[in-house]
């Protein structure tokens, strides 16, 4: 094994600078629409989750879909139950087991909110983009979404059919 570096090529290089364009860039400007709220993009995705839940999800169930570990899940939820958006409970059939449900308030403010989301969405990333390149983007997105963490939603391999929880209104 050589510890020589493997440096990246000029295409290599320019992806990879455009996505931290993206994100260092990109993803402050989605959080626009959940600053004046107090939020920040991922409790809006946790919200958007448990609003395509419907009867709610254990919270282990939670984490895993949104590729969080407990404690800053646990960190995230507390926030949204202090807010009046979420509630927690106890599982009927195993004590062991928190469910967690968005409320009428979350919901109500979810939906208010997801319209600019989307459109923000649209305004940063898709409206660039021809349908070949979406679909070259969500492919390649995919692929090392597929090697973070099995249950990204878009990830190469993810299970096709009903849309991951949140996906709709992320």
């Amino acid at each position: 094994m050589t510890d020589e570096a493997r440096w990246l090529d000029d295409t290599e290089r320019r992806a990879w600078m455009s996505l931290l364009a993206v994100v260092l860039v990109g993803f402050p400007e989605l959080e626009r629409t959940f600053r004046p709220h107090g939020l920040v993009h991922v409790e809006y995705g946790l919200l958007a989750a448990l609003s395509d839940a419907g009867e709610g999800l254990r919270l282990s169930d939670l984490a895993g879909v949104m590729n969080m570990s407990p404690s800053r899940l646990s960190h995230r939820m507390r926030k949204l139950v202090d807010l009046g958006y979420v509630e927690i409970s106890g599982d009927a059939c195993d004590g062991r087991v928190s469910i967690a449900r968005v409320t009428d308030a979350g919901r109500e403010f979810a939906e208010s909110v997801a319209p600019a989301h989307v459109a923000d969405v649209r305004r940063l990333i898709f409206d660039h983009l021809d349908p070949a390149q979406t679909e070259a983007l969500a492919d390649a997105l995919g692929a090392i979404a597929g090697k973070l963490g099995e249950s990204c939603p878009g990830a190469a391999g993810a299970p096709k059919g009903p849309p991951v929880p949140g996906t709709r209104a992320m």
